[in-house]
């Protein structure tokens, strides 16, 4: 054919190829990661493997990318790209097997990692390679010296294809559907892709005139990777940060991911919206207000506050990394090294964040690591600059940095109390924490409550949820507490039921283990807990579990998420069966669907009650629950308490559902609630079908 510069037509063609590769790259991601969470309960670290498991293949696109472009010959590049992308449309539609659903006992990361290897991992790759390919290709075919423009229409694709996902494909468009539309338009691209590989041989027609590029330096190249790295480290500990304190859905995924994108258009745009000296004024401010914000007296921070605090500060700081990298871009010849060292930059950020940091910290200690290593960058960017930075300016860059890692340990490690244990998993980070007055013993390093003060109580903690508080005094220990007060809508409904006689109670979510305060002899308890660390907790730290067998109850621990562990057992007649799983201050979306409902009621006895937990912060769950039951054609109380502090109870929401006839008719039931009226207009939440966004309150 012939060269591309003689005709413009070419030029969109390649645009268009890189646009709808960038696009379609990024509406994959929301799609799998919805598809997989119920699979791996709803565990905000599912998106973070998933986000490593894209930093990763996006690596190998690039090194792909840049080892066709270098080392293989000009005349084999079309045909060898062109066989793999035929290859991929063999994996289509890109819809995960059940086969890789846990059994329950699974190393999660390593299999939520092959999963998506297995389903999508070779079109991603394609899709990864594109856009560095097609600018090489275009850059030395057509003496184009400016080939980076390129680099913002592929993030502009990218944009859209994230923000589109919530607004307009989630909202009315099944799971299953996405995959195969999404699956559909993979096929239409690699058609496009295919034609383009076996017309563009990519040879050099680059003027002879032309100045022979610089070689970047080491430290240009090592900064490009530090830069890259702190960018992804930001990202995933931003996302994560927010994820835990509210839920991990795709909206919450999408608007950090959204912002780190729309950094990179800014920074690689043509005219180049990064201003140095503005921006890393912004970052000092950014870096302080997060640092600020983490303190544990901003741990409940309101949802209005964290999130713009923590997305327009990550947004700033990217601004600041990719735009240093924009700043130390080198010439077209080295573009597809460039590409490479950054995608590995991404991925060292990602690998530390999604694999390491879960097993090598007990809290959640990486975001102010990456806010740390931002500082620690800019420094080390503005050193590297061209122009010499005054001394005295410079003093008190280090000046202003040094400040912010003493406040950085002080809001992390610091605290008025420290936690009896802590223990973290992929499934979150969790404390023990000791409140009352002190004695004067001293247990592993940690001051000893004394049991004789009433008041005295423990808690365990994940990341800022209460999974439930225990009294430490002998007289106490039994009382059920936080959530679970007699006067709560679980508290009612136990009782009440019990007045029958013995119980056949199903738990999804153990927590401390508080509700087996109410078990009693012959009871037959039986708590299903995703997280192996919890169980052990409930164990070894409190004493619900234990008082309850020394009473004569009977209790079973499934360990697993606890859809796949009900799908797997036979019915089990429960008298009350309490949802009370908590992913974040939310119960995971699968546990809310008609699929999740009609188990529940499989396993309920002919007169069983359904007890579903949904105080929430952010979210109001209510109208889900009424349209879910309304569906089943079951009577919805709903059963609000207020909180007593000096008791140990928190304010609570619980939603009874039954048959009509069933508990909530029972005397002293429905006085202590309101009926809910189940006729509502909003779609019935399905495993293929849900979104959060029209509950955010």
């Amino acid at each position: 054919m012939d060269s591309p510069s003689t005709d413009l037509r070419w030029k969109w063609i390649f645009g268009a190829a890189i646009f709808l590769s960038a696009f379609l790259l990024f509406q994959i991601e929301p799609i799998i990661a919805k598809i997989i969470l119920p699979w791996f309960g709803g565990a905000a670290s599912v998106w973070s493997v998933c986000l490593f498991f894209f930093q990763i293949t996006l690596l190998f696109g690039y090194l792909y990318a840049h080892v066709l472009t270098t080392r293989i010959p000009a005349r084999a590049r079309g045909w060898l790209h062109a066989s793999f992308l035929l290859a991929s449309l063999l994996v289509l539609p890109v819809i995960p097997s059940s086969a890789w659903k846990p059994t329950g006992t699974e190393e999660p990361t390593l299999r939520v990692f092959l999963l998506l290897a297995a389903t999508i991992g070779l079109p991603y790759f394609l899709l990864s390679s594109t856009s560095p390919l097609l600018q090489a290709w275009y850059a030395k075919s057509a003496n184009d010296s400016s080939p980076y423009r390129f680099y913002a229409l592929s993030n502009i694709g990218s944009m859209l294809g994230l923000l589109t996902y919530p607004l307009v494909v989630e909202p009315f468009v099944s799971t299953r559907h996405q995959a195969i539309t999404w699956s559909i338009t993979y096929a239409a691209f690699g058609l496009l892709c295919g034609a383009l590989a076996l017309s563009t041989r990519g040879d050099s027609s680059i003027a002879e005139g032309r100045q022979i590029a610089r070689v970047p330096s080491l430290t240009d190249r090592l900064l490009w990777v530090g830069l890259a790295a702190c960018g992804s480290a930001l990202l995933l500990a931003v996302t994560n940060h927010i994820t835990q304190n509210i839920a991990s859905v795709p909206f919450l995924w999408i608007l950090p991911l959204a912002l780190y994108l729309l950094s990179f258009i800014l920074s690689f745009a043509e005219r180049g919206w990064y201003r140095p000296t503005l921006y890393l004024r912004l970052l000092g401010v950014a870096l302080g207000v997060m640092t600020y914000a983490l303190a544990p007296e901003f741990i409940n921070i309101p949802l209005y506050v964290l999130i713009p605090v923590y997305c327009l500060g990550l947004f700033v700081c990217c601004m600041v990394c990719h735009g240093e990298l924009a700043e130390i871009k080198p010439d077209p010849a080295h573009l597809t090294l460039f590409y490479f060292l950054i995608s590995l930059g991404g991925a060292i950020g990602a690998l530390f964040v999604a694999l390491l940091a879960p097993r090598i910290f007990k809290g959640f200690y990486e975001l102010p690591i990456a806010i740390g290593l931002c500082a620690v960058l800019a420094l080390l960017a503005i050193r590297n600059r061209p122009e010499p930075t005054p001394r005295r300016m410079w003093l008190l860059f280090v000046g202003i940095t040094v400040l912010l890692f003493v406040a950085l340990y002080r809001n992390t490690f610091v605290r008025p109390v420290a936690p009896r244990k802590m223990a973290r998993n992929f499934y979150g980070a969790l404390r023990v924490v000791d409140a009352g007055n002190f004695g004067s013993a001293v247990v592993e390093g940690v001051p000893a409550l004394s049991r004789y003060d009433p008041y005295a109580y423990r808690t365990l903690l994940n990341g800022s949820i209460d999974h439930g508080s225990q009294f430490l005094s002998v007289d106490r220990h039994r009382e059920p507490t936080t959530y679970y007060s007699p006067k709560s809508g679980i508290g009612i409904a136990i009782k009440t039921a019990a007045k029958d006689g013995v119980l056949r109670v199903g738990v999804i979510g153990l927590g401390a283990g508080t509700l087996a305060a109410y078990a009693e002899s012959g009871d037959q308890y039986t708590f299903y807990e995703i997280n192996p660390n919890v169980i052990q907790i409930a164990d070894q730290d409190f004493t619900y579990l234990s008082d309850a067998r020394a009473r004569g109850a009977v209790l079973r621990l499934v360990v697993g998420d606890a859809r796949l562990s009900l799908e797997r057992e036979p019915p089990q007649g429960f008298d009350i069966l309490a949802v009370d799983a908590f992913s974040s201050d939310s119960i995971p979306v699968h546990l809310l669907t008609q699929e999740a409902f009609e188990l529940y009621f499989h396993h309920l006895s002919n007169n069983g009650t359904l007890a579903i937990h949904i105080s929430n912060r952010y979210l109001n769950l209510r109208p889900v629950v009424a349209r879910a039951a309304a569906a089943a054609g079951k009577d919805v109380l709903e059963i609000a308490n207020e909180p007593d502090q000096r008791q140990g109870i928190s304010r609570s929401t619980w939603i009874l559902v039954c048959s009509p006839g069933g508990l909530i008719e029972r005397e002293g039931v429905r006085p202590a609630g309101n009926l809910v009226h189940t006729s509502n207009p909003r779609p019935l939440w399905t495993d293929d079908y849900s979104s959060l966004l029209p509950l955010l309150k």
